[in-house]
């Protein structure tokens, strides 16, 4: 009998890259639902799914991840990233489905220099981040079939994103100011749909919390030089500090995530930013 796949907030980023690679995995049977098809904050509306379908896997690509107007929407936020989150492990636990969750490098300060692993301690410095933070707690507190994968920085052909803005701006604008004082790992979406789709079809049992990024430390900056030297390399990138570009919501400086635990415990090994971005950006 086929297995069965649950994705919630298909229309997202990493939805459409699961659903792109999904047609490589006949013997799965694939449901996705959009957050307008299924809303997770009505506990009663993702139960009527759950009842239905009998899933042996739920993947939640549902998420409010408006960094920003979080500051100003802190309920809106947590209904989905915590609430929501809250009422998929409550149904994954009463179904026997093993739920896959994907959180954030934001839930931490920024205040490391060096990569965070999965036992550093978390202290979220924004409302999404925050949000999120919650989400993870209230799964592992319901249950012990889960993967949490903390990731950052997504892109992909698929949705807005920061690669997408860069494209457009590059085609605007001689010259673009981006910022240099945040460093993270800017990861393609397609490379974490392949390693959810990886888990599923063998049926890894390795659970908790891992960290997935593409290797390499970025700062929005560099992305955009790296982004415009094989897009458009007539366009002129100044580094510029946050101070010069105030937002909402404060960022962590410094959000690198090590991917050593995912390497040892289901031996995946992460692209280079640069390998994943020429693949993106040859797939446009």
């Amino acid at each position: 009998m086929k297995k069965s796949v649950l994705i919630t907030g298909a229309n997202g980023q990493l939805g459409k890259c699961i659903e792109e690679l999904s047609l490589n995995f006949e013997e799965l049977n694939f449901i996705f639902k959009s957050s307008k098809e299924l809303d997770i904050t009505s506990f009663n509306s993702a139960k009527a799914i759950f009842e239905k379908h009998q899933f042996n896997y739920c993947i939640n690509c549902a998420a409010y991840t408006a960094v920003d107007l979080a500051e100003d929407e802190k309920e809106k936020a947590f209904a989905v990233n915590a609430e929501g989150v809250k009422h998929l492990a409550i149904l994954s636990k009463d179904y026997n489905t093993s739920l896959i969750h994907i959180s954030t490098d934001f839930v931490f300060d920024g205040l490391k220099n060096t990569p965070y692993t999965e036992t550093d301690s978390t202290n979220p410095i924004n409302v999404y981040g925050a949000s999120k933070l919650q989400g993870e707690q209230y799964i592992k507190e319901l249950l012990d079939t889960y993967f949490i994968f903390r990731t950052s920085w997504l892109y992909s052909e698929y949705g807005n994103n920061f690669m997408k803005t860069m494209l457009r701006l590059s085609k605007e604008r001689q010259e673009l100011n981006v910022i240099n004082d945040q460093i993270g790992s800017p990861t393609y979406a397609k490379d974490l749909a392949q390693v959810i789709l990886k888990i599923i079809n063998e049926e890894s049992r390795q659970y908790g919390l891992y960290h997935y990024c593409n290797q390499g430390a970025f700062s929005w900056f560099d992305f955009a030089k790296a982004i415009l030297d094989i897009s458009n390399p007539s366009v002129k990138v100044n580094p510029i500090p946050t101070s010069s570009y105030p937002t909402k919501a404060k960022r962590p400086a410094f959000s690198v995530m090590s991917t050593s635990k995912i390497f040892s415990k289901i031996n995946i090994k992460p692209n280079t930013v640069s390998i994943s971005l020429k693949n993106c950006l040859q797939n446009l």
